[in-house]
């Protein structure tokens, strides 16, 4: 069994040793397999992935060798295998990994897990916690490749960001506004545009007593949207301005039926900002 890490670094471990692909094509090609685990990837897209515009001379020869030299990489990490995981079809190639051999796959399955798991809030927040655990950097280790692993990089980052939201929302349901507070500011100086959060941690200072706090929050966004834009916030994160400033009950309101959904400008006092 391998172990397939792309959260981060990208990386192979296996009980003899640990492969990191040196050189852009080695890792590019890698991502292109990681990210169609066990599919079928066409050879014209992986030299698209590889070459972009710009292939060298006989380039499915050049293909062909840098898969070759995958080839034996992986062999060297399971000696008593026979068979190579990585499959040459008439039409492409194929590397063959299992769900829980790979890093973003058990990310991916237990947030889907996550978000229609219904129990105690406190015990979905640890959960959610071990998840994002499992990312030690940016997707691919930030390198860029091409439009497969740009792609693929984008969607796990997106459910990153979801899983943090999903985090975040059942803190606030277990009472620990206070500890978020600090992490949810640090979140939204990498994304500041980024209006889950900043609802987030407005009910998180509300709730901590710190009504003035929150409401810079909200003209933090505005200034920014403005300044940066030339727009203004939406017509939720206004809503939000209102509910701290008429001191609205619904946001310290817990009710789990009614997890993650933010407030509605029509029927704010019917919805609920917590998980």
């Amino acid at each position: 069994m391998l172990n397939f890490r792309i959260l981060g670094a990208i990386e192979i471990g296996s009980p003899v040793g640990s492969l990191r692909p040196k050189g852009a094509l080695q890792r590019s090609l890698l991502m292109a397999f990681l990210a169609n685990a066990s599919k079928l990837v066409p050879t014209q897209t992986l030299i698209d992935e590889l070459w972009d515009c710009n292939p060298p001379e006989r380039v499915e020869n050049a293909l062909q060798a840098h898969v070759s030299r995958l080839r034996r990489q992986l062999t060297a990490l399971e000696p008593e295998v026979s068979v190579s995981r990585l499959i040459t079809h008439p039409s492409g190639y194929r590397l063959i990994v299992e769900e829980d051999e790979l890093d973003v796959a058990t990310f991916l399955n237990g947030l889907e897990r996550l978000r229609h798991q219904r129990g105690p809030a406190a015990e979905i927040a640890r959960e959610a916690r071990g998840l994002l655990a499992l990312w030690g950097g940016p997707a691919f280790g930030g390198f860029t490749g091409g439009p497969i692993a740009q792609a693929a990089a984008s969607l796990y980052e997106e459910s990153y960001l979801s899983a943090l939201e999903l985090l975040f929302d059942c803190e606030l349901e277990d009472g620990n506004h206070q500890r978020i507070v600090p992490e949810l500011r640090e979140l939204l100086v990498k994304h500041p545009y980024k209006e889950r959060f900043r609802q987030q941690l407005m009910v998180a200072l509300y709730r901590s007593g710190r009504q003035a706090d929150a409401l810079d929050v909200y003209q933090d966004l505005r200034h920014q949207l403005s300044d940066d834009l030339g727009l203004t916030p939406s017509p939720i994160m206004r809503e939000y301005e209102r509910a701290v400033l008429e001191q609205d009950p619904v946001l310290i309101s817990v009710d789990p039926a009614h997890r993650g959904v933010p407030l509605s400008p029509t029927s704010s006092r019917q919805l609920h900002v917590s998980r």
